[in-house]
């Protein structure tokens, strides 16, 4: 059975064309992984994948900025056709002002979801804020909405399934999904 959203919450995320998603913690477990050689490893769920894919096909678009950087996660971000993302940076604010100005964009337009402090200058602007059930507690603290589910086990996806609903998408891609006409 799916995630029951408030209505006002969906209200809130209604107007979203962005969503902003950090990636240890969110789109991970938030663990980092080394090989014998010294590799980095991450871990990615599939549903929070998929969730990423609808938000692009419902206009919605993801965004990526993240401090850290890996060849496992731009081959992940490439995968899922990933188009906006900033590798690398700390301080995340900066970056996310950048991307909104590129698309013709500003933070009434926008939602995010984050786990830990780097995470709440984005967080206390978007219009949406969201953090997985795992994430601190000061970021807890100022969501809009905190996911039933952990970082990098399909917080990210309940994340897109909410702004889906929120923008009267959802039901349309399940129905399709389905093989219902439309």
């Amino acid at each position: 059975m799916p995630v029951e959203f408030k209505a006002e919450t969906l209200l809130v995320a209604q107007d979203v064309r962005i969503a902003f998603f950090d990636v240890d913690g969110v789109l991970t477990d938030g663990g980092v992984y080394f090989s014998e050689h010294g590799e980095t490893l991450k871990r990615f769920s599939i549903l929070d994948g998929y969730g990423l894919k609808l938000l692009r096909s419902a206009g919605i678009k993801p965004a990526v900025i993240t401090g850290r950087d890996s060849k496992p996660l731009r081959v992940r971000l490439e995968a899922l056709g990933i188009e906006h993302v900033r590798y690398g940076t700390e301080n995340k604010l900066p970056a996310a002002e950048a991307m909104l100005a590129s698309l013709g964009l500003d933070w009434t337009q926008a939602a995010a979801i984050g786990d830990d402090w780097p995470d709440l200058p984005v967080l206390t602007r978007v219009a949406f804020a969201a953090a997985p059930a795992n994430a601190h507690a000061e970021v807890r603290a100022i969501a809009h909405h905190v996911t039933s589910a952990r970082g990098g086990e399909g917080a990210a996806r309940e994340f897109c399934d909410l702004l889906l609903t929120a923008g009267g998408h959802y039901r349309r891609f399940l129905d399709a999904a389905r093989g219902l006409p439309a």
